[in-house]
């Protein structure tokens, strides 16, 4: 039987918990046995306030063992409480394993669990992790990252990306399939896989700005001059490019190398077409270009994001 301590403090965020909690609960109905036992703990126990008040019975941490400690993300400023400190620090010392989910990357991190390793969090605070921790590598866009024993997830939703990746660890792709199956989730998102999506986070008001996008997105192996769009919009070039910033905060050429760079990492995750060929193919003139758009955005070239994903592969599923 597998030990599953999940550790909250006073702030914590409810679906942080709930997310990676319901996946590890869920293998039990799959498997039809017990594989997990699941215990939330606080450093005092009773009753733990949440971020939006509601609060959760808990354990005191005591003398008790688990395989695997979760810190549950949500309000940083009281993870720096000493006993809080304290209490994550006792524990990691007792266990092989440990992770973090969104903002609990802090706590791990002021307990000095995260020198010297690479990590992730929720990209809003994923700045400030680097700038108040400079001796941790954090890796701003993924959805966790695996360092060793030590395991780390950007927010919310990805808390059950990391859940499925675990369970995967210990009882195989198959278990984590069926786990998602039940969960009604997508299975396997990449540790590497981007946080969030460029085209995504363009939601235009307009009819016609959404049509450039939808035209440039089934078009990115072509040339798409600003005129282009504008056309397919039914726009001057200048109502476009005024309506177009006014509506995404990009401009055209901007947005196209974003999209593009997207579409070229979502390629790199998913086979072994080689770069040149996956260059052409999303509208990049030479790899080149592409890789210059990658340092830009991503701080690494292509090959170094599809290196990092086979390595990801390779860590959660032990028969390739």
């Amino acid at each position: 039987m597998h030990n599953i301590g999940f550790f909250v403090y006073p702030g914590h965020q409810i679906l942080d918990l709930a997310g990676p909690f319901g996946a590890f609960e869920s293998v039990t109905k799959v498997a039809g046995r017990s594989l997990y036992t699941l215990h939330v703990l606080s450093s005092d126990g009773g009753l733990v306030p949440g971020s939006g008040g509601l609060s959760i019975a808990t354990a005191s941490i005591g003398a008790a063992s688990f395989d695997t400690l979760v810190v549950v993300g949500g309000e940083i400023a009281p993870m720096f409480e000493p006993r809080e400190v304290h209490a994550v620090t006792k524990l990691a010392a007792m266990t092989p394993r440990v992770a973090s989910v969104c903002s609990g990357a802090f706590l791990l991190a002021e307990a000095g669990l995260l020198a010297g390793r690479r990590a992730t969090t929720h990209w809003r605070v994923a700045h400030r992790l680097q700038q108040q921790y400079p001796n941790i590598k954090v890796e701003a866009d993924r959805i966790f990252v695996e360092d060793g024993p030590v395991w780390t997830s950007a927010g919310i939703s990805a808390g059950i990306d990391l859940a499925l990746a675990l369970i995967q660890a210990d009882h195989g792709i198959e278990m984590a399939r069926l786990v998602a199956r039940e969960l009604v989730v997508y299975h396997r998102r990449s540790g590497g896989q981007s946080q969030f999506s460029d085209l995504s986070q363009m939601d235009p008001e307009s009819d016609r700005i959404r049509i450039a996008l939808t035209f440039a997105r089934d078009h990115l192996h072509e040339p798409l001059p600003i005129e282009r769009l504008a056309d397919a919009a039914h726009l001057s070039v200048r109502q476009f490019g005024r309506a177009f910033h006014r509506e995404t905060g990009k401009t055209p050429a901007k947005a196209i190398e974003r999209i593009r760079v997207e579409a070229a990492r979502m390629r790199l995750q998913d086979g072994a077409e080689p770069v040149e060929q996956i260059a052409l193919a999303v509208g990049f003139t030479d790899p080149e270009r592409m890789r210059r758009a990658f340092v830009k955005l991503y701080g690494l070239p292509p090959q170094a994001i599809r290196r990092a994903n086979r390595r990801d592969g390779l860590a959660q599923d032990p028969t390739k």
